[in-house]
């Protein structure tokens, strides 16, 4: 259980990264994001290697391996590709450039779905018993950081956020938003 708890730790220290992002504090980013990822990564290798399993049809397993590997692709483009990496996750203050194309045109907050794809995949591998615990956990302050996120910095940190929550959905796609996504791929804003 300490693990889940260090887990949960690690979203409670990268609510802080859009509060230094805003301040402009210096490797403040840098700082929090390596702790948060440096804890949440910890946490669910420690989870994962637990010995008490659960049962699982074999051939469930193997599809965990697919699910992983589409996931993290998914992340990191979302993540990492889409949105400018350097203004966003290196330089001193904000990244102020909204995304409203490729996988942002099909939800808001795209990572939260392939996150939790992730976490899902790593259910169906390890089949660890505190996995069951672990994942809607994480899910839940994932979901809870991109509703802190819509709430106090989204707002003041991009022009025309309030015009893009009205036209795309938060985290579930819509006809709409998959017919927008599906328009906007290979287009970059």
């Amino acid at each position: 259980m300490k693990y889940i708890i260090i887990g949960i730790c690690s979203f409670l220290i990268a609510y802080l990264f859009d509060f230094v992002s805003l301040k402009k504090i210096p490797l403040g980013k840098l700082v929090v994001g390596g702790a948060a990822g440096l804890l949440g990564g910890y946490s669910m290798v420690m989870v994962c290697l637990q010995e008490e399993k659960f049962l699982l049809p074999l051939g469930l397993s193997w599809v965990g391996w697919p699910l992983l590997f589409i996931s993290i692709l998914l992340l990191f483009y979302s993540l990492f590709w889409e949105i400018p990496f350097k203004k966003t996750y290196a330089d001193k203050g904000v990244g102020d450039k909204l995304i409203k194309t490729g996988t942002y045109a099909l939800v808001r907050h795209p990572g939260v779905i392939w996150y939790a794809l992730f976490l899902l995949a790593f259910l169906l591998i390890f089949r660890s018993k505190l996995l069951l615990i672990a994942v809607p956990a994480w899910i839940f302050m994932d979901i809870l950081y991109v509703f802190i996120q819509e709430k106090f910095y989204f707002i003041k940190i991009f022009p025309g956020y309030e015009e893009y929550k009205e036209e795309t959905p938060m985290l579930i796609p819509t006809r709409k938003s998959l017919v927008s996504f599906l328009a906007s791929l290979g287009k970059r804003d």
